[in-house]
């Protein structure tokens, strides 16, 4: 290997490189622990190329976590030998490739890794296989040790693989790999002072990042690192900045959709006499060095995408960062000097973050690992050796999707339409769509759709994608251009599959942007709720569109990204489809339900009949209500939701309930559960046979109710409610009086007093067990007394009660022996 002066610059990786050159001789894995700063990204890869089992011609594959960090590694590797990138040192990415004859380290991102091995499992001509900055635990990393492990102990056992990180469990990876050796670098890093700025949790995070920057720049010199979650959060914070700042101060950007020549800006030094603010996302945590930044601020927060199984979208969440996160963050402050890092939450704070990054492997969508891996031969992930095992719930969800795609068959092997969706570099949906739109002549406009989905930024923001579909094609920008080309070969690849898959439909103009993304993700056509932009999703899910864009007016959309909660998202990108378009895509996934459901506005049943794409509505019209048993039981239901009280219960109907209810307390459970509750819950028993033909509650009456009720007692329990708890009792006037079984205490006989004169015994219910608690009654039929004990009554308080009564009713009898006087309901005759 030719070596220039800058290889004999001492870095801190240097000390632990005899260790594991002699780990890598001795055996075929190693794990190194490295600080960000130690030199291990390009140092490690060119201290390999003199290994003696590697040979004069072998290859080192390196793979970086972003096309940012791999370009950055391959041309700082390129310039330590004084060459071009493609000679020594290759690039290999998404958006283009330098590689020569000569190229001995191939630096390529994780997701090319992944294709590479699956192309050639035995990876010919490849001595050893570095992954860099492990930590970040991507899907693709996972991915490709799982494979590089499988293949090295089934096809390739000289086979080196080493796994680089700064932050990680070096003693887990270290046992996933066999118990490879750990190697550790202590690394050099300058002192960096922490100051903890507790943030207002009522103020947008851009402005409370934008005063820290501020602060952070008037209280000392030096250029500033800034962390952000997001480019929106970063566009904002720019715009806020640029009034402040001087013009000695840069505001650079930096995030992964960025063109190449924006992020060499963000990264290289500032000139002469300036400083520069680099407001960057978690994609300044590792792999790259930024000259010249010795003050970062930490928002503590990043952007992470969470896949739900349920419903098939993987959305972006604003998180907390991990502690081993913002430790980077907080290390770039050290790199060449002794920096200073604010951090805009309180230091106790810190102790609650999760320990590491939580690995996407556990909260991605799974289809494009499951379908590797089937193409690897492995129908089950669970086989391989992944660090964390993927989610059963995501795996099983995947599957479907892919069967779905027609991709797996039952025993999840690749099928012909599988193989076709591994043959072109993307997603498995994005894929799905480019070769379904080659059958319809559209492969071109779709591969154009799905490099805009594929590249954040492309094309702009819009929300509706086929305005950056448009702005894509007519962009002349480098990035665009790479784009198109790879678009162009996805298109090619998908043409040659076409004759093997029949269109769906070749009677319809299907090229809008609409029909295409459908192809792609028909669970996620939704049509419009309401006139405010809200739409209901094929998948269940509801989203909102901006009711200011054109695309809220539509009366249908497809959905390519949402962010939020399940229950209402922000849909981020979308585009509009016709309802014909929608009947030619689907015909066989349409279906046709006639549903009754009960309104409790106007209390009563309503039928339609509607068009369904899943839980997204086509269209419907109003039917006659069926005046069948299934109205009724939807009927008695709605009821029980509006409450039982809003039935017509007239006092009669009310006092047979509350005596079978004494009876049932009295007796326990012989007599049948007529609380609310239990109505409620057997209401489509008793209830629904009595109204069937009824279509709302207003049309009930109390005999229906009244019916309905009754039966629920058997013939003899009928007879014995009436002997047992009856309705009236006579009194020796002959006056026959309600007995109230809803008060408290027991069933309530309220009477006149005078109209039980010479009654000797007490009155009783229930075969004479349960005295009535008697209510005496003034002549004006006010309370006088309550008793259980008439006779007793009579001999005690009807003194009393009599001297007092007298003087207030002189026209009524109050005789001084009740038992002996007549009973009456009249006064005293006058002059008596």
């Amino acid at each position: 290997m030719a070596k220039d002066a800058s290889l004999s610059t001492p870095l801190p990786i240097d000390a632990a490189l005899p260790a594991l050159l002699a780990a890598l001789e001795a055996g075929s894995s190693a794990v190194l622990v490295a600080p960000p700063g130690a030199g291990k990204t390009t140092r490690v890869p060119l201290a390999l190329l003199d290994a003696p089992w590697l040979g004069r011609t072998g290859r080192i594959i390196l793979l970086e976590p972003r096309r940012l960090a791999a370009r950055g590694a391959a041309e700082r590797m390129a310039a330590t030998l004084g060459e071009r990138v493609g000679d020594t040192i290759g690039l290999r990415v998404r958006l283009g490739s330098k590689i020569s004859r000569t190229t001995r380290i191939e630096v390529v991102t994780e997701g090319v890794f992944t294709r590479m091995i699956l192309d050639d499992p035995e990876l010919e001509g490849i001595g050893a296989v570095i992954f860099d900055e492990f930590h970040e635990r991507s899907l693709d990393a996972d991915l490709g040790l799982a494979l590089a492990l499988d293949a090295q102990g089934a096809l390739r056992d000289d086979l080196r693989v080493l796994v680089m990180s700064a932050t990680l469990d070096g003693a887990r990876v270290s046992r996933l790999m066999g118990d490879a050796p750990i190697i550790r670098s202590e690394g050099r890093a300058y002192p960096v002072e922490t100051r903890h700025i507790e943030r207002d949790p009522n103020r947008r995070i851009e402005e409370a990042m934008t005063d820290v920057i501020g602060r952070a720049l008037r209280a000392d010199p030096g250029s500033v690192l800034a962390f952000l979650p997001g480019q929106g959060e970063i566009r904002r914070v720019a715009d806020l900045l640029a009034e402040r700042v001087d013009e000695n101060t840069q505001i650079a950007p930096l995030y992964g959709a960025l063109p190449p020549a924006e992020q060499d800006r963000a990264v290289a030094p500032a000139p002469a006499g300036t400083r520069k603010v680099v407001l960057a996302t978690s994609i300044a945590e590792t792999s790259l060095t930024i000259e010249g930044v010795r003050i970062v601020v930490d928002s503590g927060l990043s952007r992470v995408p969470l896949y739900e199984p349920g419903i098939g979208l993987t959305r972006l969440v604003t998180a907390r960062s991990s502690r081993a996160s913002v430790d980077q963050r907080r290390g770039r402050a050290g790199r060449t000097e002794p920096g200073i890092c604010y951090r805009l939450w309180t230091e106790a704070a810190t102790n609650a973050l999760e320990p590491f990054t939580r690995p996407e492997i556990l909260a991605a969508d799974l289809s494009g690992l499951l379908l590797d891996c089937a193409a690897w031969g492995v129908p089950d992930p669970a086989t391989l050796s992944f660090l964390d095992s993927p989610p059963a719930p995501a795996l099983a969800e995947a599957r479907l999707m892919l069967r779905d795609l027609s991709a797996l068959d039952t025993d999840g092997r690749l099928t012909e339409m599988g193989r076709a969706l591994r043959a072109i570099p993307l997603p498995p949906r994005l894929a799905r769509m480019v070769v379904a739109a080659a059958g319809l002549g559209r492969a071109r406009e779709a591969a154009d759709l799905a490099a805009v989905l594929v590249e954040r930024g492309l094309g702009g923001d819009d929300v509706d994608l086929a305005v950056r579909a448009d702005r894509f094609t007519r962009d002349r920008g480098t990035r665009a251009a790479d784009m198109r080309r790879l678009s162009r070969g996805w298109a090619q690849q998908a043409e040659g599959f076409a004759p093997r898959f029949p269109a769906a439909s070749q009677e319809h103009d299907l090229s809008g942007a609409g029909p295409l993304l459908a192809l792609a993700y028909p669970d996620r056509v939704a049509r419009a709720r309401g006139r405010d932009g809200e739409f209901v999703m094929a998948n269940g899910r509801a989203g909102r569109l901006d009711p200011a864009t054109a695309l809220a007016r539509e009366p249908f959309v497809v959905v390519a990204d949402i962010a939020g909660t399940a229950a209402s998202g922000r849909i981020l990108a979308a585009a509009a489809i016709r309802l014909d378009e929608i009947e030619a895509l689907f015909a066989d996934r349409i279906t046709s339900i006639t549903q009754v459901v009960f309104d409790k506005a106007s209390r009563s049943l309503r039928a339609r009949a509607s068009r369904r794409l899943g839980s997204a509505t086509l269209g419907e019209r109003i039917l006659p209500v069926p005046p069948d048993a299934s109205s009724a039981t939807i009927l008695a239901r709605g009821i029980v939701g509006i409450g039982l009280d809003s039935l017509p219960w007239t006092p009669a109907l009310a006092q047979w309930r509350a005596r079978l209810g004494f009876l049932r307390a009295a007796e326990g459970e012989a007599w049948p559960d007529i609380s609310d509750a239990a109505l409620s819950a057997t209401i489509e028993d008793w209830l629904a046979p009595e109204i069937e033909g009824r279509t709302s509650l207003d049309a009930i009456t109390a005999d229906n109710l009244g019916r309905a009720l009754h039966s629920l007692l058997p013939w003899d329990q009928r007879h014995r409610l009436d002997a047992e708890a009856p309705t009236h009792v006579e009194v020796p006037t002959g006056s026959r009086i309600a007995i109230d079984y809803d008060a408290e205490g027991g069933p309530v006989l309220a009477v006149r007093v005078q109209e039980l004169f010479g009654l000797d015994r007490h009155p009783t219910i229930a075969g004479g067990r349960v005295p009535l608690v008697l209510h005496l009654l003034s002549p004006a039929s006010r309370p006088i007394q309550i008793t259980k004990d008439l006779p007793g009554f009579w001999r005690g308080s009807w003194s009393a009660v009599r001297t007092e009564m007298r003087g207030r009713y002189p026209r009524h009898p109050w005789p001084d022996d009740p038992l002996t006087e007549p009973p009456t309901r009249r006064v005293k005759p006058r002059g008596t």
